[in-house]
């Protein structure tokens, strides 16, 4: 473990890392954040709360451990839950406008802080710091955006084919929230989720991945200081040994009323289980495994950077980004070829905390494994490497790019979550569209196109719930977010998201005559 140390009211952690890809130069890595950010306890009706036991959280970069934080299980779990229970019933009582104002004050101090809590993300995640800064800024717009969306929930006056009767529709808050969010984005996908519930006066019981608690945690700690009440938001942190039993509790107890998930597809299953018992309202944001098509009308340069920005943020570490990258014969070398060139001389593999790094850390040595296993079937079934191929110290993966890929190979059928680029050569657009479609998950798709006539049908078509068409990123706070087949249920971010917190209740008001 790296040593820590409080200077200044600020915590600082120091540690030695490789940088790579020489592993004989090392380097003096420090966390520098302020001491009130760096909780290490859970957060239960407004106090923290120590267990009885704790659990490390990892640089992913280094194996050096960071902290040790408090492994709730599912007493704590129960009393989070009862907390939020309580709490709902006086804040769902806050007008639409005393919500709005509390979520902009959270929004304004995570905005001030927004050093602290990206490096907070690039210690227990691997991002770079660039990109953990786009997180948190990203992170904070929700909130905006739902401080906004609060004042917004409108409900209906219908006529009614009587003439003694009115009809209203009103909407409502559905009650306790439990969200349980990934470690891939540990900011931005609690705010998602948390800035709908809260601003439609929902209160919640947060569990994070137990690879990233620490950002769960700290924007706990602002929403104390934004002057939101306790109960209204809690948070369990615990291990992988208690995360079943945890997340049980948070799935089948009587007084949560809603289940918000973002993570693996396999998962969302048994949370969705857990729900059948009492007939929970559930969102789910489940794994993708987005096909990138580049027709031969596509201008290559612009596909190149699309395929840049899609593939390899976080380390190819996202939902959206493009797994199975499909190329029509006509440009498909010319697009191999510039895309190689564009890795070699964009992409640079470190610590996040260097400022030239682009490519972090995968989270763990699992998630290198899976890219590993990935690579090597594919040499073995004939696939070309164009570009790296091998693992590096650690949980480091090469920036990789393949060629020569067929459609039975394993990254073909399974998702990468990695820097991998896996190249299929295709003739037809209809062929293409076969390929893309050929899944059971439709999260994202991307395609690149110059034809306006092909731009309809290929968007129409493809069985994703977002399309990105000419675009690489298309994550956004006012876009609804969300995918079909077993990519998930519901929608997240836009006007949109406020309706899974909300139950539509109508009142008839009859004996109206005159």
């Amino acid at each position: 473990m790296g040593s820590l140390y409080l200077s200044g009211g600020r915590c600082v952690l120091r540690q030695m890392f490789s940088c790579l890809p020489s592993s004989m130069l090392h380097r003096r890595y420090s966390l520098d954040i302020s001491a009130r950010l760096l909780r290490t306890e859970g957060f239960i009706d407004g106090r923290w709360v120590s267990a009885a036991s704790t659990f490390p959280v990892l640089d992913p970069a280094t194996g050096e451990e960071i902290v040790r934080v408090s492994d709730c299980g599912t007493k704590e779990a129960q009393n989070a839950v009862s907390a939020a229970y309580k709490a709902f019933h006086t804040w769902k009582d806050h007008t639409a406008k005393e919500r709005s104002i509390l979520l902009r004050k959270w929004f304004d101090l995570i905005t001030q802080h927004k050093e602290d809590l990206a490096k907070l993300i690039t210690a227990e995640c691997g991002k770079p710091m660039k990109e953990s800064l786009g997180e948190i800024a990203y992170s904070a717009a929700f909130l905006e955006w739902f401080s906004e969306e609060a004042r917004r929930v409108y409900g209906d006056v219908v006529p009614s084919s009587a003439k003694d009767r009115k009809i209203v529709i009103v909407k409502q808050p559905v009650g306790v929230a439990s969200i349980i969010t990934p470690w891939n984005f540990p900011s931005a996908m609690i705010t998602r989720k948390v800035g709908a519930a809260l601003a439609v006066g929902c209160t919640v019981v947060i569990k994070p991945a137990e690879d990233t608690p620490l950002s769960a945690l700290a924007l706990a700690e602002l929403s104390v200081e934004a002057g939101i009440p306790p109960g209204v938001i809690n948070v369990v942190p615990c291990s992988r040994e208690k995360t079943p039993g945890v997340g049980e509790v948070l799935c089948t107890d009587p007084l949560v009323a809603k289940i918000s998930f973002t993570g693996s597809t396999p998962t969302g299953k048994i949370l969705l289980k857990h729900a059948a018992g009492t007939v929970k309202r559930v969102s789910m944001e489940l794994g993708g495994h987005a096909p990138f098509i580049v027709f031969d009308s596509a201008d290559v340069d612009k596909a190149v950077a699309g395929a840049m920005a899609s593939k390899f943020r976080n380390s190819g570490q996202t939902c959206v980004c493009s797994n199975r990258f499909l190329v029509q014969s006509g440009i498909h070398d010319l697009f191999v070829e510039k895309l190689g060139k564009a890795m070699d001389a964009e992409l640079r593999v470190g610590h996040g905390s260097e400022p030239t790094t682009t490519q972090g850390p995968l989270i763990n040595n699992r998630a290198a494994e899976k890219v590993e296993s990935q690579i090597a079937d594919a040499v073995a079934q004939g696939a070309v490497i164009v570009r790296g191929g091998k693992r590096l110290e650690g949980s480091f993966m090469q920036p990789t790019l393949m060629s020569n890929v067929t459609t039975d190979m394993l990254c073909m059928r399974e998702e990468t979550f990695g820097p991998l680029v896996p190249v299929v050569k295709f003739n037809t657009e209809q062929e293409a569209l076969d390929i893309a479609n050929a899944s059971q998950v439709g999260l994202a798709g991307y395609f690149y196109s110059q034809d306006i006539a092909q731009i309809w049908r290929v968007a129409e078509q493809m069985e994703v719930g977002m399309v990105g068409v000419n675009e690489g990123l298309i994550s956004a706070t006012e876009a609804p977010f969300g995918g079909i087949k077993q990519s998930g249920l519901g929608r997240e971010g836009s006007k949109y998201g406020v309706d899974e917190y909300l139950d539509v209740k109508y009142i008839c008001f009859g004996g109206l005559a005159s």
